[in-house]
């Protein structure tokens, strides 16, 4: 199976370039003169990360009895709620649940407190079909000004309030907010012709306090990054704080990119996921995980990772079930199915593994730091391994001549990224890069097709796991 792309299809005329990651920082702007605190829509494209945790996404915050937000609850679901003057003014909180860390959803929250009809007042879209199911479904009184324009104090994105310490919400794209309207999700999606809801450019007006992000490095801001430029026109620009310069990202709505997936982290108590899915650290006994995407029959896939700290056995690789087919813990190439690469920490030695099948090498252990290239290729049942740029076995991944180490998998399957760490008084930490990195690179090696950001060459024929690059050659 290849894994749920949703937002990611390809027939969109429409194409988002870049998202934001909210890993550890956060966003802010003190609102001006509104056009209305009545009338107000906000749009954006979530790519959920941060599972079992209340995470914000916009919110405003005075103290505990002035404040408005948006939020994914612990549990998952979307909630929007607002303390007014010491009043519960509105709390909503959806049925559905937004548990799902590989897909793109599009979220539209739409206010008009002058409505004579109470349900009318807050209208939430998720992926253009209106919320109808609610726990908790309490609007606003007619003509409350809900407290998100208000000329006070900062509105933050990816934050709650000051001194909190910003927990990430993942990837943010595409984000609208329009003061003075109340808007529909067509507004700002529409439903392709496979039937997936894909984004759409807005094309209306913003009002005075409006803004648009889209979440760029570089453009026309008084935020020297660009990473909170307000291109609506209106230059309501945003500050970042604690942003860094990889947090932005290609990962959006229209090309959905691998990371790793939460839900399939083995025990569940062990190992901690971090930086929207893109860290892996060992914690409380071994663990494995996998990634968001499987590799079809006939695709070669190029990645890297990076041995932030090597203190103890890893395995990189692939399974040809996805989450083991039962769910339980796989140490690295410990099973039949599994194929991978393990350097061993302060061991003077690194295995290899085709088909649970364990063999030594000589090779010593590698420095913090280095980089491994991964390229599966799954036309021919091999995986070639780099070490900083030099292939092992000196193989060569464009003819397999000499072969890989790893071989002998069923190319005539899907295959699934599959990864595990062991515990040590050092824990071990790995940084992967499907083509969005975390750490700084300095290359900048893209596919073919000119998608990801490596800092090795990838190799000829070889590609980055994300939507397009899987409705090409998938």
């Amino acid at each position: 199976m290849v894994f749920p792309i949703a937002g990611g299809n390809q027939s969109t005329a429409y194409e988002i370039s870049n998202s934001l990651r909210f890993a550890d920082g956060y966003l802010n702007r003190t609102t001006g003169t509104a056009t209305s605190d009545k009338k107000l829509t906000l749009s954006f494209w979530l790519k959920n990360s941060v599972l079992g945790t209340d995470r914000k996404i916009i919110a405003k915050y005075a103290d505990s009895n002035n404040r408005f937000y948006v939020d994914v609850s612990s549990a998952g679901n979307l909630r929007t709620n607002a303390i007014i003057g010491g009043t519960n003014s509105f709390t909503m909180i959806t049925d559905r649940v937004l548990l799902d860390p590989s897909a793109w959803m599009h979220i539209v929250l739409a206010f008009d407190t002058t409505q004579g009809t109470a349900a009318n007042r807050i209208k939430i879209y998720v992926n253009g079909v209106q919320e109808t199911s609610f726990s908790t479904e309490t609007y606003p009184n007619q003509n409350l000004d809900l407290y998100w324009n208000s000329a006070e104090n900062a509105g933050y994105i990816g934050y709650y309030r000051s001194g909190d310490t910003a927990l990430g919400i993942g990837y943010l794209a595409d984000l609208n907010f329009i003061d003075g309207a109340q808007k529909e999700a067509s507004d700002f999606g529409r439903t392709d012709g496979n039937g997936v809801w894909v984004p759409k450019k807005y094309l209306g007006t913003y009002g005075d306090e409006g803004f648009f992000l889209e979440f760029q490095q570089t453009g026309t801001s008084a935020n020297a990054s660009g990473k909170g430029a307000d291109t609506s026109g209106n230059t309501n620009h945003f500050d970042d704080n604690s942003m860094a310069t990889t947090d932005v990202t290609t990962d959006t709505p229209t090309n959905n990119y691998c990371t790793l997936n939460p839900l399939t982290k083995r025990p569940a108590a062990n190992g901690t996921i971090t930086e929207s899915n893109m860290e892996y650290e060992a914690s409380t006994n071994d663990s494995s995980i996998y990634g968001t995407m499987g590799i079809p029959p006939g695709m070669k896939v190029y990645f890297e990772v990076k041995l932030v700290s090597n203190t103890a056995q890893n395995g990189i690789g692939i399974h040809n079930l996805y989450d083991g087919g039962d769910g339980d813990f796989v140490k690295g190439g410990s099973e039949a199915g599994t194929f991978s690469f393990k350097p061993r920490g302060a061991a003077n030695v690194t295995q290899y593994f085709n088909n649970g099948n364990t063999n030594n090498t000589s090779v010593n252990n590698y420095a913090n730091d280095t980089i491994i290239g991964v390229a599966v290729d799954n036309a021919n049942g091999q995986i070639h391994y780099h070490v900083d740029g030099t292939y092992l076995n000196n193989s060569d991944p464009t003819d397999n001549d000499p072969v890989a180490l790893v071989t002998g998998h069923d190319e005539t399957k899907e295959q699934y990224l599959h990864f595990s760490l062991d515990t040590t008084t050092t824990q071990p930490k790995n940084q992967f890069n499907f083509g969005n990195p975390v750490h700084s690179i300095s290359s900048a090696n893209a596919d073919a097709n000119g998608h990801g950001s490596f800092e090795f060459a990838v190799p000829s024929g070889y590609f980055a796991l994300n939507s397009k690059n899987l409705a090409e050659h998938g």
